[in-house]
């Protein structure tokens, strides 16, 4: 008996991961990316390994989701992450009212947190500022985005999963009833068209997730929300540092190898391929990174970038929840074929990849069960190594 076959459209995060997800439940994978691995949003991260904290007061939902999935990647994926703890600390009065309610979050969504004198706060983390109120220490962390989509993927296709990167998806396929059956693609490097049919279709492009439901006819609620992210080049810190409020602009620093990026921004656009790096975005970043970390005034600045979030749901910009759903768009828009995940964060992208295999597993009478909460990745390196 011949396996099942699902074209994945997207290979960053969510993509890679439900690659992995769907090999291990015996699926024929194609994995479709109209660039690189991570060419999208997921190549602009700035690596939060998100503990919840950050969500633990407005949107407890993804705060829960985000703990949950901190502890599995911990486990399943530690050559990629540096366990290394955050810090949110409080500078003002706002801040530290803001601090009650946050104790409180973090409690109802299972998130440990510790409470730091300033001095305490302070011989952990030398550079942050010295006028700091309170701090309290929780399970955040950081992952390099590139190694993490990588090692998934490399996992994927020791399990036979197949990537065709530089291949872009001019087009769905739809029989006579309305129901996608394919894709029809532009092979970027040979120039060439191909037609290529599946069982299943599913769309993990993120931002860019409208896009392609509007192939079908067919609909998702996605907001793309860019912001704007500042790196520099010096480690001044070695564990993530977030402002003790709710979240705005500029309120987080995180380490990555020998920099510091600080982020982020969040305004709309009309163009989800061209998302310009605006300066007084920069300017800001500078601006707020040197609140939390003063020394960031004088440091030189190793880039500046932008990433476009896909949000879901209620509410505009910070307002809106960062968890994710998956659209199965034959109770959605009558549209049979095609599934849609899409909203989340990067510390996610399992649970985003398991909620879709069940969704498609459903949709095609197949009973297998997720095992990607227990099985180890392989080194990101392999993806290279192995012929696809």
């Amino acid at each position: 008996m011949s396996k099942p076959h699902a074209i994945i459209i997207g290979a960053g995060f969510t993509g890679t991961a439900t690659a992995h997800d769907l090999a291990l439940r015996g699926f024929d994978v194609t994995v479709i990316e109209r660039g690189d691995l991570c060419n999208g949003t997921s190549g602009r991260t700035h690596g939060l390994l998100h503990s919840g904290g950050r969500y633990a007061v407005k949107d407890q939902e993804s705060a829960i989701e985000c703990i949950d999935e901190n502890n599995i990647l911990r486990k399943i994926v530690p050559q990629v992450i540096e366990p290394n703890g955050g810090l949110f600390i409080a500078l003002n009065e706002s801040d530290l009212q803001y601090g009650e309610a946050f104790i409180e979050g973090c409690e109802a969504c299972h998130i440990p947190l510790e409470e730091l004198k300033p001095g305490e706060a302070l011989r952990l983390e030398p550079n942050i500022n010295p006028k700091l109120l309170t701090a309290f220490l929780i399970p955040d962390g950081t992952f390099d985005p590139l190694r993490l989509a990588l090692s998934f993927a490399a996992t994927a296709k020791k399990n036979g999963a197949k990537f065709r990167t530089y291949t872009e998806v001019k087009s769905l396929i739809v029989d006579g009833k309305g129901n996608v059956v394919g894709v029809n693609v532009m092979d970027r490097r040979l120039n060439k068209s191909q037609e290529w049919r599946a069982d299943i279709v599913v769309n993990a492009t993120g931002a860019w997730a409208g896009e392609i439901t509007e192939m079908a006819g067919a609909h998702v609620p996605v907001k793309p929300t860019p912001g704007v992210m500042v790196a520099y080049e010096q480690r001044f810190i070695q564990r993530a540092i977030n402002r003790l409020n709710k979240p705005g602009d500029g309120d987080i620093v995180l380490p990555q190898r020998r920099m510091v990026v600080v982020g982020t921004t969040s305004f709309e656009i009309d163009n989800l391929d061209y998302v310009p790096v605006l300066e007084n975005h920069a300017k800001l970043m500078l601006e707020r990174g040197a609140e939390l970390i003063p020394a960031i005034a004088n440091a030189k600045m190793r880039g500046k970038y932008m990433a476009t979030r896909p949000l879901i749901g209620a509410g505009e910009g910070r307002s809106a929840a960062r968890t994710f759903k998956c659209y199965d768009h034959k109770e959605t828009d009558n549209v049979d074929g095609l599934v849609t995940i899409t909203g989340g964060k990067a510390t996610t992208l399992r649970a985003m990849a398991e909620k879709t295999a069940d969704v498609v597993c459903s949709k095609l009478g197949i009973k297998a069960a997720c095992m990607t909460k227990e099985v180890p990745l392989i080194s990101y390196r392999r993806y290279y190594t192995m012929p696809n």
